[in-house]
Parts: structure tokens; sequence; C-alpha cells
């Protein structure tokens, strides 16, 4: 809303993990009129309720709404690139076997070549190279920081 002026028509593509916010997201992106493409490893996708929730509101509001295994077709066209951790507090043993069913994941200014010229990145921290690469998470596309500053305020 800070960077574009408005939610409503803007396409965010999640990457990654399938946890929980992602499910945040998928709650209440269709209510802000945003259209979601969500790109997850077989296995590691959203909660199936929560997707039941997201179809319902996507129809409801009149959004568009992806589920794939593909980040290059989740970023195609998207305004917004988001990212999370693969490996949340309690999943460190899992950290190999995540590591290996999240490669092609990793978020890359390839990656943001399918996406809008006027993408922006998203990632709410703490980030690690394999999610995004240095040259998204730190270029000007980046809203991490503005993000990490906006939460503080929430706290």
């Amino acid at each position: 809303q800070e960077h574009y002026g408005r939610l409503n028509g803007l396409t965010l593509a999640w990457i990654g993990d399938g946890n929980n916010v992602l499910h945040s997201i998928m709650t209440s992106a269709a209510k802000l009129g945003m259209h979601l493409r969500i790109a997850t490893p077989k296995g590691f996708e959203p909660d199936l309720r929560i997707t039941k929730i997201t179809e319902q509101y996507s129809e409801e509001y009149g959004t568009k709404l992806l589920l794939t295994t593909d980040p290059l077709e989740a970023a195609d066209d998207a305004n917004v690139l988001v990212t999370d951790t693969w490996i949340s507090m309690g999943q460190e043993e899992e950290k190999k076997e995540r590591l290996k069913a999240f490669q092609g994941y990793q978020i890359t200014m390839q990656t943001a070549k399918s996406a809008a010229s006027d993408w922006t990145f998203l990632h709410c921290l703490p980030r690690k190279p394999e999610e995004v690469d240095d040259e998204v998470f730190y270029s000007p596309r980046s809203l991490v920081f503005q993000e990490a500053e906006n939460r503080k305020w929430t706290i």
C-alpha cells in the first residue's frame, strides 16, 4: 500500500514454504483485491483448509488464485515477490531435507525477469541466502527494511 498507493489489482507471488505467513496472506489478499500466485514444492503446500477458504474468498472478491510448483509461473507478471524462511523454529532437524526440496525456489533476478516491470520484493526476516540472493535482497526493489520498520509499529 505504502509503495504502490493501492493494493487492489496488484498480484502477489509467494515462492517458498506453505507456512503460517503464507496462510495469513492467503486469508487476506482477496479481501484487499489482490491476486495471489503461490509456488511451493510438493509436500510443502499450504494447509488444505486455508486453501479452500482462499478459493472461496477469491471467488467472492473476484480475484485470481494460482497454486503451482513452478516458481517462474508464480512470478509471471507479479508486482510483489515474497518469500519467508524455509526452516522455521522447530524444523531445524529437517534442514537437509528442506534445502533439497526447495532447490530452484531461491528468488533471483532471473525470477524477477518473469515479474511485472514494477516488481518489488518482501521477506519478513530473518533472511537466509538460499531463500533470496544478495542481488535481489539488497536491490532498490527490495522493501524488506521498510517492511521491518512497519512491523515495529505493530509490536
